[in-house]
């Protein structure tokens, strides 16, 4: 097993700082941002380093986790909007988006030097993608919702207008009552 990296050590309130530093320096400037963070460690009373390398190669992994995480949300948020269920599906987009990166950023590290993936590893990673699938019907039950809806508020306005033509025309109460019934499809 190899050894635990030292970014990995790092308290989570100076991995956020340093993540955020990385992305504020546009992935670049490793060395000061290495200095940056090695004083910000030894302020809080840290004994931990972390060298200049270490600092580029978690940039490199970093750079490249925000630019896979970056095309699933455009490609999840795309979709939502083809779909017409932004307000409905936000929360879902959220997770579909953080699973699809991991998957990306997983499949291309396994990857490497034509290397095929592990099965067992490709099977989590197919059983993820098939609850994100999962999803999915999520997404169809607010769309017969939403379909519903719009047939209501139409018959809704239908019944509304026939009965303001029917009384102008004359006919009684319960004729009107019995025609917006057939309309919304509800017993008089």
């Amino acid at each position: 097993m190899p050894p635990v990296k030292k970014v990995d050590l790092l308290p989570a309130e100076m991995k956020d700082w340093f993540k955020q530093a990385l992305k504020d320096g546009g992935f670049s400037g490793y060395e000061q941002i290495a200095e940056d963070l090695n004083t910000r460690l030894e302020d809080e009373g840290y004994s931990l380093r972390i060298h200049r390398a270490s600092v580029q190669r978690f940039g490199a992994e970093y750079k490249e986790f925000v630019k896979y995480q970056e095309e699933a949300g455009a490609w999840a948020a795309d979709w939502m909007n083809d779909q017409g269920l932004e307000d409905e599906a936000n929360r879902h987009s959220v997770l579909f988006q953080m699973l699809t990166s991991l998957a990306f950023k997983f499949m291309k590290s396994q990857m490497v030097d034509d290397k095929d993936i592990d099965p067992k590893e490709l099977h989590f990673v197919g059983r993820m993608m098939k609850d994100i699938m999962a999803s999915s019907g999520i997404r169809e039950q607010l769309v017969a919702k939403e379909r519903e809806r719009i047939k209501d508020e139409e018959r809704s306005r239908a019944a509304s207008m026939v009965e303001k033509i029917a009384k102008k025309a004359g006919m009684t109460a319960e004729t009107v009552e019995g025609i917006k019934a057939e309309i919304l499809g509800v017993d008089a």
